[in-house]
């Protein structure tokens, strides 16, 4: 099993209250073999080679985050297994993030990562290769961060590096928060042209249910604290177009309900900015709430919890079916795929939805993630 003491140091000493979310916790756990299956385990990476910078002080998340109160129905494991110090070189810290969330995910655990720059989704992914499983990516984000293929990997480019990793495990990568204004259109068209999904902030704010159904289809969820508005983190620097900090807990809430999510990442902490310790904590507290309140309706196996609808369409794809669950009145849709495939994409065929995309439907219009789902699978 793995030794987890070569990875992580044990975290300061945090004063509590009685009744807290700290007196919930197991620290430091010293091997993965003393960690119950399906727990969540919260670690700390201090690496921000990735966006320019040298070794930073440690974000203290803690306090704010373990002097908050657990919700009523919490009957989860949470584990810290502290914090883990930058490696020799960029590439070091990579194969230890790499070789933690292989072994938790294995283990059937979450990874809940704190801090570091969003580079190290790469990490992780690769972490995910153990499972010989497509995933599924979404960013929190007002960029893309493709990157060049020919260049090295930072906080704001690491997806090319992971398409052209073979074999490639990165089945859709999405964006919410997109910021047109903050890309180059020539990214821009080459998302489009990979079938990956967005969600622009102002789509964002004028109705969230557009987002819902992409972090219902995510693996791994990364939230970059650039996307927060620079007054929200009472910052003189950064962008003044963002999400508010309510948002960003309801974005970790629905991340957490979700049955799909196996790991979640805030990244891109301003250590100078005490605020930004609390808006992790905020953060961490309703992303664990949604993982409390998970309903177990993701539709593999058996329908019969589930009311099926089938739509008659005048185009080529003749129908199309959806499902919807008896247990939270979810939408999934269905996606066909090509026999041989089967295995390969039996995760994939069913994408979360809404009901505007079956009303949609009705009136003969072909939903986006629908189609863009069909393309990946074709």
């Amino acid at each position: 099993m793995l030794d987890l003491t070569l990875f992580f140091q044990p975290p300061a000493s945090i004063k509590s209250t009685e009744g807290t979310l700290y007196h919930n916790i197991h620290f430091c756990p010293e091997s993965i073999s003393e960690i119950e299956r399906n727990s969540m385990c919260i670690f700390h990476v201090n690496e921000y080679r990735g966006r320019g910078e040298e070794k930073q002080p440690m974000l203290d998340f803690r306090s704010p985050c373990y002097s908050l109160f657990p919700g009523q129905d919490w009957n989860m494991k949470i584990y810290d297994l502290g914090d883990m110090s930058p490696g020799a070189t960029l590439e070091d810290t990579y194969f230890a993030v790499q070789t933690v969330v292989a072994e938790l995910i294995k283990n059937s655990c979450i990874p809940i990562l704190v801090g570091g720059s969003m580079d190290l989704l790469h990490a992780i992914s690769i972490g995910y290769e153990v499972t010989e499983q497509l995933i599924n990516i979404c960013a929190i984000d007002e960029r893309l961060s493709l990157g060049k293929p020919e260049s090295a990997i930072t906080s704001d480019g690491y997806l090319s590096s992971l398409l052209l990793r073979r074999p490639c495990y990165l089945f859709n990568h999405a964006t919410i928060g997109l910021q047109p204004n903050r890309n180059n259109p020539m990214d821009l068209d080459l998302y489009d042209k990979l079938y990956f999904d967005t969600c622009r902030l102002g789509a964002f704010n004028s109705d969230f249910k557009l987002a819902e159904p992409i972090l219902r289809n995510s693996d791994i969820i990364g939230l970059n604290l650039d996307s927060i508005k620079a007054s929200e983190r009472m910052s003189s620097i950064g962008n003044p177009n963002g999400f508010t900090v309510e948002q960003s807990c309801q974005i970790a809430k629905y991340s957490g309900i979700s049955d799909k999510l196996s790991c979640f990442g805030v990244f891109n902490p301003i250590h100078t900015l005490s605020q930004d310790a609390a808006i992790v904590a905020h953060i961490m507290w309703y992303l664990l709430d949604g993982i409390a309140a998970r309903k177990g309706d993701f539709p593999i196996g058996s329908k019969k919890e589930y009311m099926r609808f089938t739509v008659v369409m005048e185009n080529e794809f003749q129908e199309l079916v959806f499902y919807k669950s008896n247990k939270s009145d979810r939408w999934w849709m269905e996606v066909p795929y090509p026999p041989s495939e089967h295995v390969k994409f039996e995760r994939h065929h069913l994408v979360p939805c809404n009901q505007h995309d079956y009303e949609n439907a009705m009136q003969n219009e072909l939903p986006n993630l629908w189609w863009s789902t069909y393309q990946k699978l074709g």
